[in-house]
């Protein structure tokens, strides 16, 4: 006989043998029984205001670890409150993992009180959904759960769990047999299409390297580095991937992407998309007739979107080191005059923004807005971008110099992410600085988590940039109507949200000139508590973007 053990303490052992240490939850009676485990196994429980927010951090804590974030939250509403964190977690491809309340099976069917279709829901949004039907079966289906979020591509999972299966007591001895049912190694690549690749490379005039999230999912940043540099190709990121190289690396290019994509004659796309993000890979970004290689462990993203003349299946990192075995045939001995012309290039482009970033006006210029915040993050900072344009504009600016350390919503583009985020981020790096750039917008989403992290002792620093409206979305509508009539495009700039965070437990200061932005940032690092920065700049700037109508 074994011992006596409920399922919240089933579900507790089985985080915990995952590496999993934090549970993002809102409190609800369906799942007690969780908590309780949880506090048996030394799990931390980090409780939110919004289920959206659980999420949402759990989806941070994955980027952040590459072990899948858990979330818990009660039935019905908890759940429903949950798919948009979920959907953001799935088109990101971050691994985690959902644990949804449930009435009692006893109950099923009869009109319970929080009852919903709640595998129906989460189905199109996750890898895999699953209900634990017995108590002694629920390490195995948590197990079949984590290895799907981890599989390539990796992504979010959910697990229904009634109330009757979590706090029935089991006998240990008797429990289902789960664990050791997970790949070994990562899929690689077929030797043959290596070899072609490396052939190509070597005989490209004007090659370019695009790494997307999938090179950081494979952390692959070693064998990029090395790859690259023996190439001498030029290297252009996106979504997790910056960060991938250090900010200052030779190799790595930001503002010539466009330019250098249609003089391109061999494109090798590394664990990307092509979405809107690239242009969907089609001209004019990129030319019909430039050679793509394609490398991704998901076959059906292949070529999604644009024909390419060698699509591998396979993790990028195990392509890239199969890649580097052809040294000998893809070297080059001296500088490449491309990268050169595209570092030449760069540096032109940088001194005009520059220029552009130099504005003393009151209310702040964003482009000074965003030079003054990425004067003030540290070097190791983890940055969290939450807003529309004014993270565009601190996204260029902000030196990211660590895998991981810049965090974004991705794909999805779902406003709301700075505090959850910066609430996984936290915990995951106690010691390292933790920087929120909100839009005023996006600041309202999930601002009550400021009260969340003062409660327990997660403290970040979160800097507005207000412009008193939906700046992107505005832009967009007045380009297509019109100024005249403006509805639903305008909040305001009288809003005091930096008393907002001092109600709830923060700090806050209001800035309208630009030299304050730095020393505001100071104070707000030193109060030791959730702290926001509330600037306002200049209404009348206009970012052209094609982001809000997906062109």
């Amino acid at each position: 006989m074994g011992a006596q053990l409920h399922g919240g303490r089933l579900v507790a052992d089985h985080l915990a043998d995952e590496g999993v240490d934090a549970l993002f939850t809102l409190t609800g009676g369906h799942i007690s029984a969780i908590y309780d485990g949880c506090k048996d196994r030394g799990i931390r429980v980090i409780d939110v205001r919004h289920e959206q927010a659980a999420a949402h951090a759990a989806d941070a804590y994955g980027r952040l670890t590459h072990r899948p974030g858990v979330a818990a939250v009660t039935a019905g509403p908890g759940v429903t409150d949950a798919v948009t964190g979920v959907t953001n977690a799935y088109y990101a491809n971050a691994p985690m993992v959902l644990l949804g309340g449930r009435n009692p099976l006893s109950l099923e069917g009869m009109g319970a009180l929080q009852d919903a279709p709640q595998l129906e829901l989460l189905r199109p949004v996750t890898k895999r959904v699953d209900t634990v039907l017995e108590t002694r079966r629920l390490r195995e289906v948590l197990d079949a759960s984590f290895r799907a979020a981890l599989s390539p591509r990796m992504g979010p999972a959910y697990v229904d769990l009634p109330m009757d299966v979590l706090m029935t007591p089991v006998d240990t001895g008797h429990l289902a047999v789960s664990g050791g049912q997970r790949a070994t190694a990562p899929p690689g690549p077929d030797p043959d299409a290596v070899a072609a690749v490396a052939t190509l490379l070597a005989d490209a005039e004007h090659p370019v390297v695009l790494c997307g999230s999938g090179t950081y999912w494979a952390r692959a940043s070693q064998e990029l580095d090395t790859l690259v540099t023996t190439a001498q190709l030029p290297v252009y990121v996106n979504g997790m991937a910056r960060g991938i190289l250090p900010s200052d690396h030779a190799n790595l290019l930001a503002l010539t992407r466009r330019h250098a994509l249609r003089k391109a004659d061999v494109v090798v796309a590394l664990g990307i998309d092509f979405d809107f993000r690239v242009g969907y890979g089609r001209p004019p970004t990129v030319r019909d007739d430039v050679t793509v290689v394609h490398v991704d462990p998901q076959p059906d993203r292949i070529g999604h979107n644009r024909p390419v003349a060698h699509g591998i299946v396979s993790d990028v990192r195990s392509f890239l080191s199969a890649l580097l075995s052809h040294e000998d045939v893809l070297g080059r001995s001296g500088p490449s005059p491309w990268l050169d012309e595209l570092t030449a290039e760069e540096q032109r482009r940088r001194a005009d923004r520059d220029d552009a970033a130099r504005s003393d006006a009151s209310p702040v210029h964003p482009l000074r807005f965003a030079a003054e915040v990425a004067r003030w993050a540290e070097r190791d900072a983890i940055v969290i971008g939450d807003g529309g344009d004014i993270v565009a504009h601190t996204a260029a600016r902000v030196r990211v110099d660590h895998p991981g350390h810049w965090m974004d919503p991705g794909p999805f583009g779902c406003l709301g992410v700075g505090a959850p985020f910066a609430l996984a981020a936290r915990h995951v790096h106690p010691d390292t600085q933790v920087l929120v750039v909100y839009g005023d917008g996006s600041f309202g989403f999930n601002a009550f988590e400021l009260e969340s992290a003062a409660r327990q002792g997660l403290p970040f620093v979160g800097v507005i940039g207000n412009d008193g409206a939906w700046g992107e979305m505005k832009a967009f509508h007045e380009r297509v109507y019109g100024a005249d009539g403006m509805v639903a495009q305008d909040l305001t700039q009288e809003v005091a949200y930096e008393d907002v965070a001092i109600a709830l437990g923060g700090y806050g200061e209001r800035v309208e000139r630009p030299e304050e932005i730095g020393p505001a940032l100071d104070r707000a690092a030193a109060s030791g508590v959730p702290a926001i920065v509330n600037v306002l700049i200049d209404r009348g700037f206009r970012r052209e973007s094609a982001a809000a109508y997906g062109a």
